[in-house]
Order: structure tokens, then C-alpha cells, then sequence
């Protein structure tokens, strides 16, 4: 299998170049993902430990389903991408916010997208070692005592979220 090409990006998320995956994490450069947050109706947040077997943060808890855009991909295409391939799950997402590519959030210009769903997940156990749902309270309680358990994007998202909830 061919490594993955992301496209390279400026600070205003301007496409400045492609590079293969290795180089984009070695060498830091700004690159793109997509976070989805999968809501049950009765308000929890499904969160997912990452498997072992991952490159980057592996068993850190991170959102539903989350992944870099491939070169040439928009937004919206990788964040229904990601679903099925993670989660085969598929659905009306919800565009809520964009943070830009930092220390903070791995370098990653990360976009947002949410979707209710009651539908139980197919988890890859590649990608997924296992699956959890969260009370508003629970999220508050792990990025309060397990922060560093956390994938960067997935603590600035909550964060994000915690602070335009109030």
C-alpha cells in the first residue's frame, strides 16, 4: 500500500505544497483532519481509545471518529470518509467549528462535524481499540483528570466546546 499524500498548508489553510504522511509528522508541517463527534439521543458522546498499533497517540481517547484529508479532498469528503471507514457509519453531518493548524491542535488545521445517531458502530479494530459513551459531566471529568490521555485536537475540541457551552 502506497503511503498516504497529504496536502501541506499554510497558517491560513491555504494549500502550499503535497508530502507523504511520514514527512508532514516528522518535519511538522501544517497539514489537514477532520474530527466527527457522534451524539446518542440521550445526549453522550461517543469516544473512542485509539488502537495500539497506531502511529501517532496510540491508546490516547479521541473523538468518534477522526483523520487526516488526503491530497486534494475537501473537508466534508474526508470527515464522511472517515465515518464509514472507521465506523461504518454513514449520515447528515453537522459543520461546527474549524481551529487553526498549532502545537495545540498536532499541527492539524482540525474541522468539526457532528451527527445524532443511535446506531450501534462497526468499529476497525485497526483504527479502534474500543468505543465509549460520555455525559456532558464525564467529558468534563476526563479532560479535568486525564488530559494527557487525550490526542491534542480531540482536548482543544473539547476545550472549544466546554468554553461556547456556557
Amino acid at each position: 500500500m502506497a503511503e498516504e499524500i497529504f496536502d501541506v498548508c499554510d497558517e491560513c489553510d491555504q494549500v502550499i505544497g503535497q508530502a507523504p504522511r511520514a514527512e508532514v509528522h516528522a518535519r511538522g508541517l501544517l497539514h489537514r483532519a477532520v474530527h466527527i463527534w457522534i451524539w446518542r439521543s440521550d445526549g453522550r458522546l461517543m469516544v473512542h481509545l485509539r488502537s495500539d498499533t497506531k502511529d501517532q497517540f496510540p491508546n490516547f481517547y479521541t473523538s468518534s471518529a477522526s483523520g487526516h484529508l488526503d491530497a486534494g479532498e475537501d473537508y466534508e469528503q474526508a470527515a464522511h470518509r472517515e465515518l464509514k471507514e472507521e465506523l461504518d457509519l454513514a449520515g447528515e453531518l453537522t459543520r461546527l467549528t474549524k481551529l487553526p493548524a498549532s502545537p495545540l491542535t498536532a499541527n492539524e488545521h482540525s474541522v468539526l462535524y457532528e451527527m445524532i445517531t443511535d446506531e450501534p458502530p462497526k468499529p476497525d479494530p485497526g483504527e479502534i481499540a474500543e468505543v465509549e459513551y460520555f455525559t456532558r459531566q464525564e467529558l468534563l471529568q476526563l479532560l479535568d483528570t486525564k488530559p494527557d490521555k487525550l490526542t491534542p485536537p480531540f482536548r482543544a475540541l473539547l476545550e472549544w466546546w466546554f468554553e461556547t457551552q456556557k
